[in-house]
């Protein structure tokens, strides 16, 4: 399957029943099931794309053609209001029956420090040690196919997880989402690679060229890349929005790379319209129960975020990638990090990489300096 034929139904749905552009509902926006804000002061007003509503984030639509939007609703709303919520309890109440901490540290006289492997006295004993091979869990879990970072994490990223990487320009963002999607087509998977910044035959010979036989995938029908600008991207982004879970599941996708969503981010200025239609857009990736690594360019005065603060909160896992100088400047070197995997144990140390003709890989055991 050609990567023209791919949205080529998404694009004359569009055509024949194109909803407004500014179609947002921010009611969606309030049912993030992640709620993480990682101790940001500022993470609720980017947290919740829906804080600044305006009448055009209002406007509701069909998009035309066939469409798989939530017309369903969500199955997490819990209602319109918080009285109609069977589960909702009086927060006095709850606190009050809640169960105090004992001077031991434990809570009552169920529970003492010692349960947690700390004592009393919090000079006594260190924590305990971690042991990898305790980790357990039900969830399917894989691999990021990333040498050195896949043991940074332990037993694997959960399967159909939204992830992110946030670097800067030379960080190695494209072989993170190619190599990425490598991974898949080596353990006979399928995979899609959307590019915003890279023409497709760019992006073919950028893979071949480190022996990754991406041409030969595509032949196969397993592999489908496709070049979108990012502006029709925006203009039809509703379209592409209902039917992405359909397109993806007909092609059978395990994997899908959107590079870059920053891109996508810039042609709204609206900061509200913005959230929203971004927030919309990762949910409906969710939606279509693919295995999602977007990129996204790092704020140009905080590495460590991306451009505009949006995809981070609303991802399940955030890498990091970064440039780190000596005091001396007589070297630069590149360097990763885990800011975040949702149901997943990892470390937070930031290690060095490098961008090799094999691709990245990370030493795990080695220190920057």
């Amino acid at each position: 399957m050609s990567d023209d034929d791919w949205f080529e139904r998404a694009l004359r749905e569009r055509d024949d029943g194109e909803t407004d552009a500014d179609d947002a509902d921010p009611d969606e926006s309030e049912q993030r099931g992640d709620g993480e804000t990682d101790g940001s002061p500022e993470s609720d007003a980017v947290a919740d794309p829906a804080d600044e509503p305006s009448e055009d984030d209002t406007e509701t639509g069909d998009s035309g053609g066939e469409s798989l939007s939530f017309e369903n609703g969500d199955p997490f709303d819990g209602g319109d209001s918080f009285d109609d919520d069977p589960f909702s309890t009086d927060f006095a109440t709850a606190f009050e029956n809640a169960p105090m901490p004992d001077p031991g540290g434990g809570f009552g006289d169920e529970q003492s420090g010692d349960e947690f492997g700390f004592s009393s006295d919090p000079g006594e004993s260190e924590p305990p040690a971690f042991d990898d091979e305790e980790f357990d869990s039900d969830i399917d879990r894989i691999d990021i196919g990333i040498e050195g970072l896949d043991d940074m994490i332990l037993g694997g990223v959960p399967d159909r997880s939204l992830m992110v990487t946030i670097g800067s320009a030379g960080t190695g963002k494209t072989t993170f989402g190619l190599q990425f999607l490598r991974k898949a087509l080596e353990d006979g998977d399928s995979g899609v690679y959307i590019t915003l910044e890279e023409s497709r035959e760019r992006i073919l010979d950028t893979a071949d060229e480190k022996g990754w036989d991406f041409s030969k995938h595509e032949a196969e029908g397993r592999l489908s890349v496709v070049d979108l600008d990012p502006v029709e991207m925006a203009n039809s982004l509703s379209s592409i929005r209902n039917d992405l879970p359909r397109l993806v599941e007909e092609f059978g996708a395990d994997r899908l790379v959107l590079d870059s969503v920053s891109l996508l981010e810039m042609m709204y200025d609206h900061p509200s319209k913005r959230r929203s239609e971004v927030f919309n857009f990762t949910r409906a990736l969710k939606d279509a129960g693919v295995t999602t690594m977007l990129t996204s360019e790092a704020d140009q005065s905080n590495p460590y975020v991306s451009r505009h603060g949006i995809v981070e909160y609303l991802s399940d896992a955030v890498f990091v990638l970064q440039y780190v100088r000596n005091d001396d400047f007589r070297e630069t070197r590149l360097a990763i990090e885990i800011q975040k995997i949702r149901d997943a144990n990892h470390s937070r140390e930031t290690k060095p990489y490098e961008l090799t003709n094999e691709g990245i890989s990370v030493y795990q055991q080695a220190n920057i300096f």
